[in-house]
């Protein structure tokens, strides 16, 4: 391993202007990177790399290299690129056990942060490297959102995110509140009381977008957010049908293939995969068939009704009469992206929101209520992980500089309150250890 990554290395030609750090969302000094690499200071590229992406072992494994850092690269032009994204993951996962250190000391303040998605953990990350107490909170029992739950562990497994939680969360003294919903029992304001100066909203995109159509309630039909959050919980046969061409699409594909299904098909649309190449050649590769150009008009227990497209004067795609078709299969998986759910908003006072339920915000993250901020999926609708780091490093300053700009928080409900003395049971617990 170490020889094919020096070997990528090698191929790096250190380009004064270079493109592949324009390419990347978060501008990682890659030349540099590779420059420390080559000079034997793994630890100081390791570092670096940490310092600009907290997130920078999980970006090496699903990044879309090849429209980003990779995309850009000179070398591409007119043979491969230099792979970075083999480089970066090999330094990352080796300096990641280096990181051993505490917390940083307190400043007195804390921040929430709502969901523990990429955005979410980026700025906890960041804010915690300022001194700040901060309290990550998230509907699902374990830190990752849409990484671990969205994301199927054959692409990124599970233990680079509990090694993430280890060093990043619990080393740094960030703590995690699992399985809490924000917007029921517990609302924003709640978090404002309990004198949390800042709060940041990146609750990911958790509601499946439906196709409308007749059959869709039927057993055997599942979302891709659903079924990639619990693949062995759906019982969908050998012959497997997903709506949808993206690269959630792809995973849900390639995850049904690892499940057990013999025939599995992919429909859009249009002629056009909108899954990146690397994804849909690898789905291509296990023996995921595609039927392109087609409409989805109904769903059966037998199988899906689908029709010819066309694209009118106005970019509309219609079916066109006359060339239904019944296509058997056993299971059903729509993968046409999500959308927000409203609870947080709706429980909380001020905070403004689009037509599509995206909360309205400034490119610092600034949501019309002070003091709650949002990125990410929240904010923007689906972006790349990536991106999401990118704005969360951005936000993660604005809440920073929010707060300094605050007086430091004062409890006086009950001042200089005793502490209670030790109960018999404390004592004899005491004497045991």
């Amino acid at each position: 391993m170490a020889l094919h990554v020096m070997e990528e290395a090698n191929r790096c030609l250190g380009c004064k202007k270079p493109r592949c750090q324009e390419g990347c969302p978060i501008h990682t000094n890659i030349p540099e990177v590779i420059r420390l690499l080559k000079s034997g200071k793994l630890n100081e590229a390791g570092w670096m790399l940490f310092e600009n992406n907290p997130l920078t072992t999980v970006c090496s494994l699903v990044c879309n290299h090849e429209k980003q850092c990779e995309g850009h690269c000179v070398r591409g032009i007119k043979e491969a690129p230099v792979h970075f994204s083999i480089i970066e993951n090999y330094i990352s996962s080796t300096y990641a056990n280096q990181m051993v250190r505490g917390p940083a000391p307190s400043n007195g303040r804390k921040a929430a942060v709502i969901g523990a998605g990429p955005a979410g953990l980026t700025i906890a990350i960041i804010l915690a490297r300022y001194g700040y107490g901060v309290t990550i909170y998230d509907s699902r029992d374990k830190i990752g959102g849409v990484l671990r739950y969205g994301i199927p562990d054959f692409r990124l497994p599970d233990a680079v995110l509990d090694d993430m939680a280890y060093r990043h969360l619990e080393l740094k003294g960030i703590q995690f509140r699992p399985n809490t919903y924000i917007g029921s029992a517990i609302t924003i304001d709640d978090l404002f009381r309990d004198g949390y100066q800042s709060v940041f909203v990146g609750a990911g995109l958790w509601k499946p977008n439906t196709l409308g159509i007749r059959g869709e309630s039927l057993g055997h039909v599942t979302y891709a957010i659903n079924y990639l959050a619990s693949p062995d919980a759906f019982r969908l046969g050998e012959r497997v049908m997903v709506i949808g061409t993206g690269n959630s699409a792809m995973d849900c594909a390639r995850t049904a293939v690892r499940k057990g299904a013999r025939f599995v098909t992919c429909v859009n649309l249009t002629d056009t995969l909108t899954a990146s190449q690397y994804e849909s050649s690898y789905a291509k590769l296990e023996g995921v068939d595609f039927l392109l150009n087609k409409c989805t008009l109904e769903i059966r227990s037998d199988g899906v009704i689908l029709a010819d497209s066309q694209v009118g004067p106005d970019g509309k795609v219609t079916p066109i009469p006359g060339t239904e078709a019944l296509y058997p299969c056993t299971g059903v998986i729509i993968a046409i992206s999500q959308g927000a759910e409203s609870n947080l908003v709706t429980t909380t006072r001020g905070i403004d929101t689009s037509a599509r339920g995206l909360l309205t915000v400034d490119a610092d993250g600034h949501t019309s209520r002070p003091g709650v901020f949002a990125a990410g999926d929240a904010a923007s609708g689906a972006r790349t992980v990536v991106e999401a780091v990118a704005n969360g490093k951005r936000v993660a300053e604005a809440m920073h500089e929010y707060m300094q700009s605050l007086p430091m928080p004062v409890f006086t409900d009950y001042p200089d309150v005793p502490v209670a003395e030790a109960s018999d049971a404390d004592v004899r617990a005491e004497q045991l250890l």
